[in-house]
């Protein structure tokens, strides 16, 4: 039997971690289970070992629980996260490129941990009830950092696993 690989703490360079805290957004890509992908601008945060992301109350075409990237994960909980920096000096290009498995969460601490950290980094969501709609986790497997997201040019991969 094949053991299960959990990432232990995510090795990440001080670079890194400066372009995932302070990027506003990133791009959740999910597909179906045809394989379908489906891209969409997120906002998230980083508590040091998930991503949460809400489902927040910026107009949506649907319901929160029919959304595209809703459907996609619990049919397929495999994702990606880009988190990316652009400039028009590209020595200063730069992104962060997570792969992992989402799940959905609709209440519990993980979820109140995950909309008290939210409301730190982006403050409309102090007055949105994001407490009260889906939430979803994105717990690393991958990580690609690519271009200048520390102090020289960077192009490393982390797997942490046990």
């Amino acid at each position: 039997m094949e053991r299960l690989k959990r990432l232990e703490l995510l090795e990440l360079s001080a670079g890194a971690l400066r372009l995932i805290r302070s990027a506003r957004v990133g791009h959740l890509a999910t597909s179906d289970k045809s394989g379908q992908p489906h891209v969409v601008p997120v906002c998230f945060v980083f508590d040091g070992t998930v991503f949460f992301s809400p489902i927040d109350e910026k107009p949506k075409r649907t319901a929160p629980q029919k959304l595209k990237r809703l459907k996609n994960i619990r049919a397929n909980p495999r994702v990606s996260l880009v988190i990316d920096r652009y400039d028009e000096d590209w020595t200063k290009l730069g992104y962060v490129l997570v792969f992992g498995t989402a799940r959905i969460l609709s209440r519990g601490e993980k979820h109140r941990q995950a909309v008290r950290l939210l409301r730190r980094k982006h403050r409309q969501y102090r007055s949105m009830a994001i407490q009260e709609r889906p939430m979803i986790v994105i717990r690393p497997s991958r990580v690609i950092t690519w271009g200048a997201v520390g102090t020289k040019l960077d192009a490393s991969v982390i797997v942490n696993q046990r």
